[in-house]
């Protein structure tokens, strides 16, 4: 939850308790240190958040490919929902981007 309160995402403890009981949940460890969080409902990329001092070293491409191979057989598209500023992150992953029905918020696809 440090890493996600962190990044000052809208998520609360509980909808991450439930997805950890669910093995939904990917999480970037290094030397005993949660570096990075990714929350999936599905094929759909709810929350990922890097720590702030780890942040451009790969850990979210890393988590975002994991969560791709997360439900191997499945062939439905890998997708999130996210504000403007990271629109380049996903954009690099190979992300299909078109805006969402939030200001400000846009959806991304990636088959």
């Amino acid at each position: 939850m440090g890493v996600l309160d962190g990044a000052a995402l809208a998520v609360d403890a509980e909808t991450v308790r439930a997805a950890i009981d669910r093995e939904v949940v990917l999480v970037a460890v290094a030397d005993d240190r949660v570096l990075g969080a990714c929350v999936l409902d599905g094929r759909e990329i709810t929350t990922i958040a890097v720590r702030r001092a780890r942040r451009d070293q790969g850990i979210g491409t890393a988590l975002v490919e994991a969560a791709g191979e997360h439900h191997t057989g499945n062939d439905d598209p890998l997708v999130a929902r996210f504000d403007a500023p990271v629109r380049p992150f996903y954009e690099a992953l190979g992300f299909t981007i078109e805006p969402a029905d939030e200001p400000g918020r846009f959806r991304g696809r990636r088959d």
